[in-house]
């Protein structure tokens, strides 16, 4: 089977870290983020990837080139022109005469990825839609299922007494050649809002799969850090790099630690190649830092991200941010909750954010 991931959006709502990079090639936990859809594919079995590019292509060559390092076969579809996730599948078509497994690049997650092709067969569905159930089910458009399975309605942003399910698209999906001839050629046109609504006013046979694993959309700066959260926590069930590990600290090659640190014994700090950290800084709950990073003596960091290359000098206080790559946050100055501050920015000293 060819799965085909959707990377061709420009990330908005992840502004300012996606001014530089596609969202998808950020990196959480110090890998780039579609490094963990392709472990996903890879422990299913599936090696042949078609990545669908628009946004900043060069910079998926450059990171991932043919695959062979991560033991892939990628290909890659460029977009001159958006075409939403439906036109951008429409544009790989010629790749794949098979069942396609299609993606939405942008979202952690545990799919188990046989049992969704399994019912996806047993059921002889022409299209068929992961779902994930969340908790709040009015921020979310909604898919309601009958007792098989087969796709009833769609609920878009309901409110709450139009709510009858809480099973949502978990952006995973699987669709058989002959889906494809409905979706038009050459077009900005969306599978979630187009070929799917079509397929049920038509009676198509449309099914969903709940999926009960881990799911994230890392749309936005406070889910960016979430899954970020998430992983270093143990709720996304995702081993952690680095090469030294002790009482709750993860280091990777060439780190330098300072004297008479404190580290949160109930967290994870992850520290990624040839960080310094000088004497008496301190780590409370969850905090990554990017590599060749500089950590001042006496600086206070919790539950934060800071990406790579960046200085956080003597005394400063950073808590539930993102800090961008290259940053300089100047001497006991203090980055608050939800702040995120953009790569290559500079916080003089005593500043508060």
């Amino acid at each position: 089977m060819i799965a085909l991931i959707l990377i061709g959006g420009v990330g908005t709502r992840l502004r300012p870290f996606t001014n530089d990079f596609p969202k998808t090639l950020l990196p959480v936990v110090n890998r780039p983020f579609l490094e963990y859809q392709f472990d996903v594919l890879k422990r299913h079995g599936v090696r042949d990837v078609v990545l669908c590019t628009a946004y900043k292509p060069a910079l998926f060559h450059r990171c991932f080139g043919d695959g062979r390092r991560l033991g892939l076969r990628l290909r890659y579809v460029h977009e001159r022109r958006p075409l939403g996730t439906g036109g951008a599948v429409k544009n790989a078509q010629p790749y794949f005469r098979d069942t396609v497994l299609a993606l939405n690049g942008d979202v952690l997650h545990a799919l188990d990825l046989g049992a969704f092709l399994d019912r996806h067969r047993r059921r002889r569905a022409e299209a068929s839609i992961a779902l994930t159930r969340v908790k709040d089910s009015s921020l979310y458009g909604l898919v309601e299922t009958d007792t098989d399975g087969r796709v009833r309605k769609f609920l878009e942003k309901p409110s709450w007494d139009e709510i009858v399910t809480n099973t949502v698209n978990a952006g995973a999906y699987l669709l058989e050649p002959a889906v494809l001839e409905r979706i038009p050629a050459g077009v900005n046109y969306s599978l979630e809002r187009g070929l799917f609504p079509q397929m049920l006013e038509q009676r198509a046979r449309l099914f969903g799969y709940v999926s009960r694993g881990y799911w994230m959309d890392i749309g936005t700066v406070e889910k960016y850090l979430q899954v970020h959260i998430d992983i270093l926590s143990g709720g996304a069930a995702i081993r952690l790099p680095g090469s030294r590990r002790r009482r709750g600290l993860c280091a990777g090659r060439g780190v330098r630690l300072g004297r008479e640190l404190t580290v949160d014994q109930d967290g994870c700090v992850v520290l990624g190649d040839g960080v310094r950290v000088g004497d008496f800084a301190r780590f409370a709950r969850h905090v990554c830092v990017g590599s060749d990073c500089a950590i001042g003596k006496g600086a206070a960091l919790e539950d934060c991200v800071i990406l790579a290359g960046s200085s956080i000098a003597d005394g400063a206080v950073l808590k539930g941010c993102v800090i961008g790559p290259r940053c300089r946050v100047g001497r006991y100055s203090v980055v608050s909750a939800g702040a995120a501050l953009a790569g290559g920015s500079t916080l003089r000293p005593f500043s508060q954010l």
